[in-house]
């Protein structure tokens, strides 16, 4: 179980340039980086590794020589990422929890691809709104105890906005209850919110008082008295 930093499947992205002087300058300008690595802090939204590609440079527009190639961030936000896909032009930014609704519930997470929804768009609700996103990986979190809550836990499903008007094109990581896959092949997309709530059990067999009797823990199949 990584703590704190992971791998990610690494994807090219552009950053708000803003992100890399504290807000202080360089507003609607853009910094081209692949995005490797994810953080996760308790509190906060998730952050990520980037090393800068220095491909800005090849804009006609651009004035400055290649000063940022190959120089890398720390935990840059995930509200500074926009994803390399064709544009009209650069979406606005989004507050910061209408790009992540719930916060990295604990430094302890794993990364993965669910490979069986990772292919076609996803519907997500940002805002009181509905877009279409693609799906890129999924972190969960666990060893807090808001994490390992059957009723709290949530999961940062992190996607690209694909059609969005102003906000195509911005990262999101949203909770199963944001987002619905698609995939006309194997399942039909339903309409309407679920009548889903949320689970407060916990399902354990040791709980159980049969495990007082030693008859019944240890019936297994080499037991002699079968």
């Amino acid at each position: 179980m990584p703590n704190l930093i992971s791998n990610v499947p690494y994807f090219r992205c552009w950053v708000r340039r803003e992100f890399t002087c504290n807000h202080t300058d360089y507003h609607g300008q853009f910094i081209h980086a692949y995005a490797i690595a994810v953080n996760t802090i308790p509190d906060r939204s998730l952050s990520f590794q980037v090393v800068f590609t220095g491909c800005e440079i090849d804009d006609e527009d651009w004035q400055e020589e290649n000063i940022h190639g190959g120089a890398m961030w720390a935990r840059m936000p995930i509200q500074a990422l926009v994803a390399d896909i064709p544009v009209e032009q650069w979406p606005e930014p989004m507050e910061d929890h209408i790009a992540q609704p719930w916060d990295c519930e604990s430094r302890d997470h794993s990364v993965i691809i669910m490979d069986r929804v990772s292919s076609s768009p996803w519907i997500c609700k940002i805002a009181g709104e509905f877009y279409t996103g693609k799906y890129l990986f999924t972190v969960d979190y666990t060893n807090n105890e808001i994490a390992d809550d059957p009723a709290q836990h949530k999961q940062s499903h992190v996607l690209y906005l694909t059609d969005a008007g102003k906000w195509t094109g911005n990262f999101v990581a949203l909770p199963n209850n944001r987002v619905r896959a698609t995939s006309p092949a194997l399942w039909r997309t339903g309409e309407g919110a679920p009548d889903f709530m949320p689970s407060q059990w916990v399902h354990s067999a040791e709980g159980h008082e049969s495990y007082l009797d030693p008859k019944i823990t240890f019936n297994n199949l080499y037991d002699e008295d079968d």
